[in-house]
């Protein structure tokens, strides 16, 4: 059964009208206690009631919270009653344009011309750039590596590899990064 938890001494003025004010409670089956403010114009008598404003183990913790309401929030409760807020219009999400990302851009190409674009060899052949960098040197094999910035040189140190670690590498790092 409800109860009145509070009366408030000072009513809240909104557009001009007063209207009384008391917090109200009542426990709910599982023991805990729910509470509303109820609002009465002074003038017409017509009684105004918020939704649920809080849910507290006890009654006594419902009487706390009530009496610490301060005059803006019972301002503001009835606000939300008498110009409720209006429900925003749902917005239509257009469908996306593609079925996944794009394709990651190729890497930037030093200012130097570079003995062979692994990209443009692969494009035609992944057997082909395999057969043509095992005619380089393995400084050129480093160099198309920094040229096209296949690894980050921090974790890999292009030095220790072999010719045949670095052309495997490039093949590699061109299979992951061709579009």
């Amino acid at each position: 059964m409800a109860q009145t938890l509070v009366t408030f001494d000072t009513p809240v003025v909104h557009r001009g009208r007063q209207y009384r004010v008391q917090a109200c409670g009542r426990e709910r089956d599982n023991g805990q206690w729910e509470a509303w403010l109820e609002f009465e114009d002074v003038d017409t008598g017509e009684v105004f009631g918020s939704q649920r404003e809080t849910t507290q183990p006890n009654r006594k913790d419902a009487v706390y919270w009530a009496s610490g309401l301060t005059p803006v929030y019972l301002e503001g409760a009835l606000d939300r009653i008498l110009d409720p807020p209006q429900p925003r219009p749902i917005e239509v999400v257009p469908p996306p344009a593609f079925d996944g990302p794009a394709p990651r851009a190729r890497p930037p190409v030093s200012n130097r011309e570079p003995v062979l674009d692994p990209f443009s060899v692969y494009e035609k052949s992944p057997d082909l750039l395999a057969q043509e960098l095992t005619a380089l040197r393995g400084w050129h094999l480093r160099q198309i590596i920094r040229d096209y910035a296949l690894v980050d040189e921090r974790d890999v140190h292009l030095e220790e590899l072999t010719e045949p670690e670095l052309g495997s590498l490039i093949v590699q790092r061109v299979r992951e990064l061709h579009p």
